[in-house]
């Protein structure tokens, strides 16, 4: 795919109820906001922005050399905030493929943003995520660890039937720790953010049940790691930890 019809979009805001003021949170000499920031530009494969409703990140962004995109203030999710960005930076539609890169995502690798796409070379795919096996018992258990149910289509590649907190599928055999990055064709990400929230999103407080609820096709690349998020005071020391090496 030409990268003039990709566009990443970071979205980032301070409120968060675990750890308020991450995106600007220092983490080996930059916020992190820059950090994902950087990992999005160091993917290649389109422009890279960051949609946010503060001005402090913006200001930061854009002292590092990024683009940043005001956004309202009262949007209920961050695929909200994005196609919101999108249509102020792209206007006139040129952008066919929109990648969601959260902006907690410091540590996650330039391959792997790469990895997003390719599952959108099948036509029949409205969205495209990521997985990685899981290898112990606690992820398998732990309901912050959000499972991909899916059929192979050989290779690294499943297509998602549900997403779950529980410890899904049951018995033998693996499972799959999703992990929150998404492309979507433009015109799946129009269609979902028009879409109330489904019945099982309200359950599960997964927003991807929308998609699949609404019969949107979502494809999986399985990779082999799971980037570190940061959600918590230790998640973000674990992240400097890591960063601090590179």
């Amino acid at each position: 795919m030409a990268q003039t019809r990709n566009l990443v979009l970071i979205p980032a805001r301070m409120a968060s109820s675990r750890l308020p003021g991450k995106p600007l949170m220092d983490i080996a000499g930059l916020p992190m906001i820059v950090h994902v920031l950087r990992r999005g530009e160091e993917a290649g494969i389109g422009r890279v922005a960051v949609a946010t409703d503060t001005p402090e990140i913006a200001a930061a962004v854009e002292a590092h050399g990024g683009k940043a995109v005001m956004t309202r203030a009262d949007h209920p999710s961050g695929s909200d905030r994005i196609f919101e960005a999108l249509e102020k930076l792209d206007p006139t539609g040129e952008a066919e493929i929109i990648v969601n890169l959260q902006g907690d995502f410091p540590t996650i690798t330039p391959d792997n943003i790469r990895d997003v796409l390719a599952p959108l070379a099948d036509p029949a795919v409205d969205i495209a995520t990521l997985a990685a096996e899981i290898h112990t018992e606690e992820e398998s258990i732990s309901p912050s660890v959000v499972k991909a149910v899916g059929t192979s289509l050989g290779g690294k590649r499943m297509r998602a039937l549900y997403f779950t907190r529980a410890t899904a599928p049951h018995g033998d055999g693996p499972r799959y720790h999703h992990i929150g990055l998404y492309a979507y064709r433009r015109a799946a990400l129009e269609r979902f953010v028009k879409l109330p929230p489904s019945p099982l999103e309200q359950q599960e407080k997964l927003e991807q049940l929308r998609a699949l609820e609404a019969d949107m096709r979502i494809d999986i690349t399985v990779v082999d790691t799971v980037p570190r998020g940061v959600d918590t005071a230790p998640d973000l020391e674990t992240a400097r930890r890591i960063l601090s090496k590179r």
